[in-house]
């Protein structure tokens, strides 16, 4: 109950429209978020991410929500992948993957397979995704695994600093 309880206040904040973008460094929001997830021997791998407009709050939930996806449907061994090619911003898992006929679906508030599971997860996703006005998708990593893209991700000015 505690869990659908969080699950349904940050689904309700996660909506408004990012209005205050910075300058985010990709791989330090993806590293902390990755200490607050129960990883067990799961394994984080950071490609070349650089720097994106956007709310670094708001990516550090998103990037919670989809390590904790990844952990748990791609099992305690798994090694999820934060990468970005282009305007596209990738969080790509080794697991089992997200069958072809619930990709337009996982984003849907209440949808889950697991049965101790919310459903609240990649909704938040969608959410803030649609919030810094990207779109959310779920395709399929290489190797068969599940990959959720960001696309419409802006890279930040390399002349301004990280905060």
């Amino acid at each position: 109950m505690t869990e659908l309880i969080e699950d349904a206040l940050s689904f309700a904040r996660m909506g408004d429209r990012v209005v205050d973008v910075e300058r985010v460094d990709v791989a330090a929001v993806a590293e902390r978020a990755w200490g607050t997830v129960e990883t067990a021997d799961a394994t984080l791998r950071i490609e070349e991410v650089g720097a994106i407009d956007g709310d670094a709050s708001r990516l550090r939930t998103l990037f919670e929500n989809l390590f904790r996806n990844a952990v748990e449907h791609g099992g305690e061994g798994v090694t999820v992948t934060v990468g970005r090619e282009g305007t596209t911003l990738f969080v790509a898992d080794d697991g089992p993957g997200i069958p072809e006929a619930d990709r337009e679906t996982v984003f849907e508030v209440g949808f889950s397979t697991n049965h101790d599971g919310t459903g609240f997860g990649l909704g938040i996703v969608s959410e803030i995704a649609t919030a810094h006005g990207w779109t959310a998708a779920a395709t399929e990593a290489e190797g068969g695994g599940a990959r959720i893209e960001l696309r419409g991700v802006t890279a930040a000015d390399p002349a301004e600093s990280p905060e």
